[in-house]
């Protein structure tokens, strides 16, 4: 681990000791969330469109010079109660920087307003747009925490439904069961400094709905990985999310997958947003192959 890692994961943890605990209960009613602010210097290197698509906001970053029709899905996370945050922006910032890449990214509603059966609807909506336009050469589909889960469950829903699926997936750290029920959760617990087994949770299984949590479209490490296209795992191991990422990996190494994990056992959870870090930069050059095209995946 390096040093930079370490002190940022000690920054962490001090501040997930000073933020409130959230409880599902609380955040009905509340005001409804809105996404930070594009950064400053992301809009100067894109223009920036919104449209609604199935009644819910997508942005369109496309670049101002230079686009090749390579384009990035990125979906968020936050325990599928939490907006859209200024970090999520940095990962984006730094996937995409200098690149061709035209970015979209589908808002989807957040629990407990929102759920898996209304999330997917829209999700696939946005997709069937973005496939539907002229350019559209190579996708691919990222997303972190609860993010991770819903790209991977969106090229499972894809492929179940014969439609075109991602070039690539990349899942940063995904929440693949919202059990967590692995026995490795609660002793990883301890060790994360970002997230508590006893907080999370509840928040993602409110994601459920009328689904069952063991659902593959709430949970995929319970679906079929045959026929997925690549699928990247990024995870750290001090996360209470590793071992389930790391069973996830087997499950399509042993598909013949040809996705790759990447894994940093000192790394916390979703450590690509700590961009000045080498962990991250790591993994952020190996999207960034996968975006340049198949001559310069994995350098």
């Amino acid at each position: 681990m390096s040093l930079s890692m370490a002190l940022t994961a000690q920054a962490v943890a001090l501040r997930a000791r000073l933020s409130p605990h959230r409880e599902i209960e609380a955040l009905r009613g509340r005001p409804y969330p809105e996404p930070a602010a594009i950064p400053k210097d992301l809009e100067r290197s894109h223009h920036v469109s919104r449209e609604e698509v199935a009644g819910r906001p997508v942005l369109r970053l496309t670049p101002r010079a230079g686009a090749d029709g390579t384009h990035l899905v990125y979906l968020h996370g936050g325990a599928f109660v939490m907006p859209l945050l200024t970090a999520h922006w940095w990962i984006i910032r730094e996937l995409v920087k200098d690149t061709g890449t035209t970015v979209t990214v589908p808002l989807y509603r957040l629990a407990p307003e929102g759920d898996a059966d209304e999330g997917y609807d829209f999700l696939a909506a946005a997709w069937a747009s973005l496939v539907a336009s002229p350019g559209a050469e190579q996708i691919v589909v990222a997303g972190d925490s609860a993010g991770g889960n819903l790209a991977i469950g969106l090229a499972m829903a894809l492929r179940d439904a014969g439609s075109r699926t991602p070039d690539h997936v990349v899942a940063f750290s995904p929440a693949l069961d919202v059990t967590a029920s692995h026995p490795a959760v609660r002793e990883l617990d301890p060790h994360d400094p970002m997230l508590s087994v006893d907080e999370v949770q509840p928040l993602c299984a409110a994601w459920a709905g009328a689904r069952e949590l063991t659902d593959p479209l709430v949970s995929p490490l319970y679906g079929d990985v045959a026929g997925l296209p690549p699928v990247h795992v990024v995870q750290g191991g001090r996360d209470i999310l590793a071992a389930d990422a790391l069973e996830f990996a087997r499950s399509l190494q042993r598909a013949g997958n040809t996705g790759r994990l990447i894994y940093e056992p000192g790394a916390f959870h979703v450590y690509v947003g700590a961009w000045w870090t080498p962990e991250a930069r790591r993994a952020t050059q190996h999207v960034r192959s996968l975006l340049a095209g198949p001559d310069q995946q994995g350098l």
